[in-house]
């Protein structure tokens, strides 16, 4: 059985991110968003799901913003556990922790950042977790606009993030 998406692959998912980049860029030099001025980000296959395969058969793609050596913490595994989160539960990380936290196992983390846009799972991780969420929004809204052109047969999306 084929669990992949048809219109939001991993070439899709990098070309969300390329696409968000300078705004999260910018986002991340404003004071008091990130104290190390970075960020990771982690996309989700959409069609994939915790019944058809496992957390790290979905992760599509992955990125750092910012230097790698300025990181006080292991934001690439916060970001993948808010995904994990935002994917297990078909939601927002925050509105899950905020509005459903009985539904969390004691393994689950308690960290919110990530979100679940029309089944969209984006998460990310460095900033304050408004911030976060705001970036993964971000991504998430580009995917969909990116799978949205290609299901019409259209990839203007694509071609916009290749240029420098």
């Amino acid at each position: 059985m084929n669990t992949h998406s048809r219109f939001a692959d991993a070439q899709a998912a990098r070309a969300a991110v390329a696409l968000a980049l300078p705004s999260i860029e910018k986002t991340l030099q404003c004071a008091g968003v990130s104290a190390c001025g970075v960020l990771h980000v982690v996309v989700l296959d959409p069609a994939s799901t915790w019944v058809n395969s496992s957390f790290e058969e979905a992760v599509l793609y992955e990125h750092s913003v910012g230097d790698r050596q300025r990181w006080d913490a292991d934001y690439a595994a916060f970001a993948r556990d808010k995904a994990r989160l935002s994917w297990r539960y078909g939601m927002d990380s925050r509105r899950l922790l905020l509005q459903q936290p009985h539904r969390l196992s004691q393994d689950d983390s308690l960290l919110w950042g990530g979100v679940c846009l029309d089944g969209i799972v984006v998460a990310a991780s460095g900033a304050i977790p408004a911030w976060d969420e705001a970036c993964s929004l971000l991504v998430a809204a580009h995917l969909r606009a990116i799978a949205l052109e290609r299901s019409a047969g259209t990839q203007l999306a694509e071609v916009l993030s290749e240029k420098p």
